[in-house]
């Protein structure tokens, strides 16, 4: 009769069964463990059933739960696909979305400001890299929601300035609000865990959940 150990052999089955998230132990590989151990177990001491169930749990455990991680790997697939693919019908469409600064182009900056209740007088300030205050554009006091607003390029000097990133601030009342820029999508992508993004002209990538309006 062979000299294996018993316990030694149940305790490999239960360590192997422990493991089999990262060793990925199938249930043809641990119903072969455990023919082995019923073939070398000591007949004065034979297997404790109770154990012979608790394992045969361990590893049905096991194999539901890396079933279940590969049913949620492959809806989540197909659901990163199917948001691509929506989101590609954005692709040529004006978006607004957040941002502190945008850019000047063809002598013509596009956004919005997030009025809030009560907001009040809404004024625009467009800002140089400097934090310097190039021109104030009012929007007179709008109702709550996005407040669009078009800088045609010119300074508060009537002087025409460069193409170029500006800093862009807004206050309604004395209170500061966010500021939004336009642009078109022209790409779209995902990424690995904040989803699809989109590429703005003007403004560069932005989450689709940042999107505030579609145009």
């Amino acid at each position: 009769m062979s000299g294996m150990n018993v316990s030694n052999v149940g305790a490999s089955a239960g360590q192997a069964v422990s493991a089999g998230k990262d060793k990925t132990l199938s249930q043809a590989d641990f119903l072969s463990l455990l023919t082995e151990q019923m073939r070398n177990q000591d007949p004065t001491k034979p297997m404790d059933s109770s154990q012979m169930v608790s394992q045969l749990a361990q590893i049905s455990q096991v194999s539901a739960t890396q079933d279940l991680q590969a049913s949620f790997d492959d809806l989540s697939k197909s659901m990163q696909s199917n948001q691509i693919l929506r989101a590609s019908g954005m692709v040529g469409r004006t978006v607004v979305v957040p941002s502190a600064a945008g850019t000047l182009r063809d002598g013509a900056l596009d956004g919005a400001v997030n009025v809030p209740d009560g907001g009040g007088q809404v004024l625009v300030k467009i800002n140089d890299t400097h934090g310097n205050v190039l021109r104030t554009i009012s929007l007179g006091a709008p109702p709550a929601g996005l407040a669009r607003f078009h800088w045609d390029g010119m300074g508060d000097d009537g002087q025409a300035l460069p193409a170029g990133t500006y800093g862009l601030a807004a206050q309604a009342g004395n209170t500061a609000v966010a500021t939004y820029v336009s642009g078109k999508v022209t790409g779209v992508g995902m990424t690995g865990s904040d989803g699809v993004y989109l590429d703005v002209d003007g403004f560069g990538g932005a989450l689709l959940s940042q999107v505030a309006q579609i145009n």
